[in-house]
């Protein structure tokens, strides 16, 4: 893995792995196996594998797997072309890779807010 995920303030969770609960990482969250809660991080990147429910807060979130309920990302989401995020989405910039999905409801925050 390269060295940034090496910080203390970083998780990582990987394929075959359940949680459930409240997850705050205030650097990067790796999320390779199953999530159910509340997650808060600074990055969020959810692999192929991934798949994340529940309340979500993170200033950039990159989707090659799934992201569902209520989500908050404060700067940059990006839905790669594996990528399926559902539920409540507020954000201030979005790209969507050819073949990622969308379904539900998208809330664009104006920058700085």
């Amino acid at each position: 893995m390269s060295e940034p995920l090496m910080q203390a303030n970083n998780i990582v969770i990987g394929e075959g792995v359940t949680f459930t609960g409240t997850i705050t990482a205030p650097g990067k969250a790796m999320i390779n196996g199953l999530v159910t809660g509340n997650l808060s991080a600074g990055d969020l990147h959810i692999g192929k594998a991934g798949q994340v429910s529940g309340v979500i807060r993170a200033k950039e979130i990159n989707v090659h797997g799934k992201l569902s309920k209520d989500i908050v990302c404060q700067q940059h989401v990006m839905i790669h072309s594996t990528g399926l995020v559902s539920g409540t989405l507020e954000y201030e910039e979005m790209e969507i890779m050819r073949g990622g999905q969308f379904h539900g409801v998208m809330k664009q925050k104006s920058g700085g807010a």
